[in-house]
């Protein structure tokens, strides 16, 4: 197949990994250890460590993942200018089953991707190393958008890690917002080889047909969603939200197993908002609470 098939994960960037990461703990999330990166700068060169490293929640259907800068002597695979933007979400990951008839695809419309880029990083310190085919949008301003295909889904997709104790089961939605949205969702729909529809907020939505055990090992086939807004739309959308930047990432829709029962008692005293906009019955913490990434809980 050389379209995309689900939303695989997102990832929310920030200078130090540790505040970050007790940011999501705070708000119910299991994260994996720490884990630095390592990749080739260009196809054509050998696999050298980055600075980057992350740590991840993973979920049934897709995760989140935490990035940040841990050694700033190394190559840091464009995670600084990212930052220095605006701390918080900047990676959209979209699944895809086969790296080289994505690539020839892209490469055919005119997309001037050099190959498929390849990222490794270990599962845990002395464990198996996790690897990555990934196809980046070269330049988008949204930020790192990519097709992904994991190489090794069993290591990292573990039971010990997908149990949070807000209820999170799958990432459902990633929603952006742009000065001039057409042409964002013109560059989503050329990456995803999708095409996108009117999203009634104002703006544009991808919406990603779905396969069983496309973004995780055991995940459920489910349709999952990129919202490319207007400023006026994410205002709908994520109520109180400021857009980061013209265009950029602002927030995620996290679908749970219990109705946000969990994630109510794991929230209660944080001033977290109704975002029915977002999903019907959701239940929205504020960026400044995670990150910079506004994080919707949706009742399932």
């Amino acid at each position: 197949m050389s379209t995309a098939i689900a939303l695989d994960h997102v990832g929310v960037a920030a200078r130090d990994l540790a505040p970050l990461a007790a940011a999501y703990e705070r708000l119910g999330f299991t994260l994996t250890p720490i884990a630095q990166q390592s990749g080739r700068r260009r196809p054509d060169l050998p696999v050298e460590k980055f600075g980057s490293g992350n740590r991840c929640a993973f979920l049934r259907h897709g995760y989140v993942e935490l990035i940040a800068i841990l050694d700033p002597t190394l190559y840091d695979n464009g995670l600084g200018a990212w930052i220095a933007r605006y701390p918080g979400l900047h990676i959209l990951a979209l699944a895809m089953a086969d790296e080289q008839a994505n690539l020839e695809r892209l490469r055919s419309a005119g997309v001037p991707i050099p190959g498929v880029a390849y990222l490794e990083r270990p599962v845990e310190e002395g464990g198996p190393t996790a690897r990555f085919a990934r196809l980046p949008f070269p330049d988008a301003p949204e930020g790192r958008v990519q097709l992904i295909r994991h190489l090794t889904p069993e290591a990292i997709w573990q039971d010990r890690w997908m149990d949070h104790a807000n209820g999170a089961v799958a990432l459902e939605a990633a929603i952006l917002v742009s000065g001039a949205p057409a042409e964002s969702a013109a560059r989503l729909s050329r990456l995803a080889g999708l095409p996108v529809e009117p999203d009634p907020a104002g703006g544009f939505v991808l919406v990603l047909p779905g396969a069983q055990g496309a973004a995780g090992p055991r995940s459920p086939a489910m349709q999952t969603r990129v919202r490319i807004l207007t400023p006026e739309g994410l205002a709908r959308v994520l109520p109180g939200v400021a857009p980061p930047a013209l265009p950029g990432m602002a927030g995620m829709v996290l679908r749970t197993g219990d109705s946000n029962a969990a994630a109510r008692r794991v929230l209660a005293g944080l001033p977290v908002r109704e975002a029915p906009e977002a999903a019907p019955g959701g239940l929205m913490v504020p960026p400044e609470l995670a990150g910079g990434a506004a994080v919707v809980f949706a009742p399932g």
